[in-house]
């Protein structure tokens, strides 16, 4: 099957999707032809490196979740030390968001610590001039994380225990291989969004008709491509701000949309914020015979759940976790955790406005 390849949104000329040929393939076919970058010291890493044969510069194996600063800088000596033009980064969300402020970082001459903060859009020791990132990042994604395809990158100061967001740059991926799982979290927050437009809607609703069925199918059969295709074409970019600041306390970043996604929509609903669109967003989930079989099983009725109910259904049938306290996390956190999250500029795009209180009974929630 010859491979397919093109933008992943029809408005932008990045990122770009390709599947249907091998990773290994795709890799070493963007990396010498697409973007003409190979360096001249040059289970799937192995393949990755044999692929890539004496184009590949060096590697990193392992980083910790949600991309550390220190780590970052360590991989950015790294690249600067070998020359490297290209990135690749083969697992999960975290890889990604490093691979990414690794190449702003290098491209603003980034080295220490306290200069990080000057490439962050929101530090108040922001630099007058930012350079755009200049070495393509390559993802190979082994998990649903969607950042693969957004201009965004979150990235956690060990010193403090936050994740600040970084953005601008061209930071966006220029290409993404294999699939995307927080996409459905993230189509929910769109249509949930009151400051979301007709076009964002309407492509957050195909999306959410692709995924949920895909998704659980995908639970029945990890082998059906068509499934991981849909989920990946379903991704969209929107980010969760409590959820960031979960990751620093040890949960993975996919893992707290599972955790917080039915807790926001009832918070949101209670507050009788976007019910409209909760509603529209139900009828929507109902429709399909796959999510009703989900339904039903755990009693729901049609027409008779608020969004947060049938959403908590979906992600309990993929058997991911639903409380804090699987992490590891009790009370005593959810203060610090509040606190970091009235930081986060997601926060202000909650449809009912969130103070300290809030986010703590948000939390509170879903700690079990």
């Amino acid at each position: 099957m010859p491979e397919t390849i093109g933008p992943a949104f029809p408005d932008r000329a990045t990122p770009l999707l390709s599947y249907n040929i091998p990773f290994t393939e795709s890799l070493l076919k963007h990396a010498e032809s697409t973007f003409h970058h190979a360096s001249k010291n040059t289970g799937h890493l192995d393949d990755v490196k044999r692929e890539l044969g004496r184009r590949l510069a060096g590697a990193r194996v392992g980083m910790k979740p949600h991309s550390h600063w220190d780590e970052i800088l360590e991989v950015v000596a790294d690249a600067s030390a070998c020359g490297a033009d290209l990135i690749v980064t083969l697992g999960a969300g975290s890889l990604t968001n490093a691979a990414k402020v690794v190449s702003f970082a290098l491209a603003n001459d980034v080295s220490a610590h306290e200069e990080i903060n000057t490439i962050c859009p929101t530090s108040p020791h922001k630099r007058t001039t930012i350079n755009p990132s200049a070495i393509p990042v390559i993802c190979i994604p082994t998990s649903l994380s969607g950042g693969e395809y957004s201009a965004f990158a979150g990235a956690t100061n060990e010193r403090d225990g936050r994740k600040y967001s970084f953005s601008g740059g061209g930071m966006r991926g220029p290409a993404l291989l294999g699939t995307g799982i927080m996409a459905v979290d993230h189509c929910v927050e769109t249509l949930c969004s009151l400051g979301s437009d007709d076009a964002a809607d309407a492509d957050a609703r195909r999306g959410l008709a692709r995924l949920v069925p895909a998704l659980l199918r995908c639970r029945e059969d990890a082998g059906d491509l068509e499934a991981r295709l849909q989920c990946m074409l379903g991704a969209k970019d929107a980010m969760s701000a409590s959820g960031h600041q979960l990751g620093p306390a040890g949960v993975g970043h996919s893992e707290t949309s599972c955790i917080l996604n039915p807790a926001v929509c009832k918070f949101n609903y209670a507050k009788r914020s976007n019910v409209e669109r909760q509603d529209a967003i139900c009828k929507l989930l109902w429709d399909d015979p796959k999510a009703v079989g989900v339904f039903e099983k755990v009693g729901l009725k049609r027409g008779s759940a608020e969004l947060g109910d049938p959403m908590d259904a979906i992600i309990c049938a993929l058997f991911m976790p639903r409380t804090l306290r699987e992490f590891g996390i009790g009370e005593d956190k959810l203060d610090g955790i509040a606190e970091h999250s009235l930081t986060d500029r997601w926060v202000k795009t909650n449809p009912a406005p969130l103070d300290k209180k809030g986010v703590l009974e948000i939390l509170r929630m879903v700690l079990g």
